[in-house]
C-alpha cells in the first residue's frame, strides 16, 4: 500500500514547492525587469500557481487518462468554491468587490456554463482548446485595459496581492538584485512540477485501481484537491490577514484560469473526449455552485461564516457521493 501512495504523496510535495518556487522565481524576475504589479498578477502569479493544474491535466490526458485530465479541472473547481471558499469564510468572512463580483464572477459563470454544455455537442478539440486560450488571452486583455482606469482591483489581479500578504519578499522593491538567481529559481520550479506532475499522475491511477475506483473520481477528489493547495494557502492566508476581497478574487480568477487556460492547453495538446460522468453529472454540479457562490456573494457583497458552513457540508457531501 505505502508503495501506491508514496508516489502521489510525492508528487503533491513537489507540485506545492515547484509552484511556489516558479511563482517566486517569475514575480522576482519581472519587477527586476520593471513589469507592472498588475500585469504580473495577471500573468505570471495567474498562471504560475495554476501550473499544477495545467501540467497534471495535459500529462494525464497524453497518458490516456482524460478522467483525471478533467476530472481534475472540474474537481479543482468545486474544491475552489466549496473547501476554499467554505474555509476562508470560516476564517473570516469574505468581502466581496462590486467590480469583480460584475466582471469577475460573470466571466466565471459564463465559462461554466460554457464547458457544462459544449462537452454535449463537441469533443474538446485543438479547435475548442485554441477559442478557449484566445477567450483567456482577451479576458486578460480587456481586465487590463479596464484595470489601467479604475482603482478597483480584479479577480486575477488580487493573486498577487495574496501571494505578498503569504511572503512579503515574494516582489522586492523595483529593479533591486540581479536578474539570473530569479530565473534559476523559476527553471527548477518548472522542473519539480513537470516531475511531480507525472508522479501524481501515476500514483492516482494506482490508487484507483488498488481501489477499485475510476480515475475520473480520483481525479475529481485527490488530484484535484492537491493541485489546488497553492489556491487553498494564498485565500486562506487572505483571510487570516483579513483581506476576504483577495480570497473571493483568488477563488473566482483560478476558476477562469482552470476552464479556459488549463482546459483549453489540455484541448489543445491532447485533444480527447471528457467523460460521460463529468458532462452528466459533475459539470453540472460545478455550474450550480459557481451559481450559488455568486449569490452568496450578491447578498451583502460578503460570504459570512454560515455560508461558509453551508459551502462545506456541500463539499462533504459531494465526496461522499462519489466515492463508491
Amino acid at each position: 500500500m505505502i508503495e501506491t501512495w508514496l508516489p502521489l504523496s510525492a508528487g503533491l510535495f513537489l507540485l506545492i514547492a515547484g509552484g511556489e518556487l516558479l511563482v517566486r522565481g517569475a514575480v522576482q524576475a519581472a519587477e527586476r525587469l520593471g513589469v507592472s504589479s498588475l500585469v504580473i498578477g495577471l500573468t505570471l502569479v495567474g498562471f504560475g500557481t495554476s501550473m499544477p493544474e495545467l501540467v497534471t491535466s495535459v500529462q494525464a490526458s497524453l497518458s490516456g487518462f482524460p478522467g483525471i485530465a478533467y476530472g481534475n479541472i472540474v474537481g479543482s473547481n468545486i474544491a475552489n468554491i466549496l473547501l476554499i471558499a467554505g474555509v476562508s469564510a470560516l476564517i473570516f468572512p469574505i468581502v466581496v468587490a462590486r467590480a469583480a463580483l460584475k466582471r469577475d464572477a460573470a466571466v466565471m459563470l459564463a465559462v461554466a456554463a460554457a464547458f457544462a454544455v459544449l462537452p454535449f455537442a463537441l469533443p474538446m478539440s485543438r479547435l475548442v482548446g485554441i477559442a478557449a486560450v484566445a477567450l483567456l488571452i482577451g479576458y486578460i486583455w480587456f481586465v487590463i485595459q479596464q484595470e489601467r482606469t479604475s482603482a478597483d482591483g480584479g479577480a486575477i489581479h488580487d493573486r498577487s496581492a495574496a501571494l505578498a500578504e503569504a511572503d512579503p519578499g515574494i516582489a522586492p522593491p523595483h529593479g533591486e538584485g540581479g536578474l539570473l538567481l530569479p530565473l534559476i529559481v523559476a527553471l527548477v520550479g518548472l522542473v519539480l512540477i513537470v516531475f511531480g506532475g507525472s508522479l501524481l499522475v501515476n500514483g492516482a491511477v494506482a490508487i484507483a485501481r488498488s481501489f477499485g475506483v475510476s480515475e475520473t473520481v480520483i481525479g475529481l477528489t485527490i488530484v484535484a484537491v492537491g493541485t489546488s493547495m497553492p489556491e487553498l494557502v494564498t485565500s486562506v492566508i487572505a483571510a487570516l490577514k483579513r483581506h476576504g476581497d483577495v480570497a473571493f478574487g483568488n477563488i473566482v480568477g483560478s476558476n477562469i484560469y482552470n476552464i479556459l487556460g488549463i482546459g483549453g492547453a489540455t484541448a489543445l495538446i491532447a485533444p480527447s473526449n471528457v467523460p460521460q460522468e463529468i458532462v452528466q453529472f459533475d459539470a453540472p454540479v460545478m455550474l450550480g455552485v459557481s451559481l450559488l457562490l455568486v449569490i452568496f456573494a450578491a447578498t451583502g457583497l460578503r460570504i459570512g461564516r454560515r455560508e461558509g458552513a453551508f459551502l462545506l457540508a456541500g463539499y462533504a457531501a459531494y465526496g461522499w457521493m462519489l466515492w463508491p
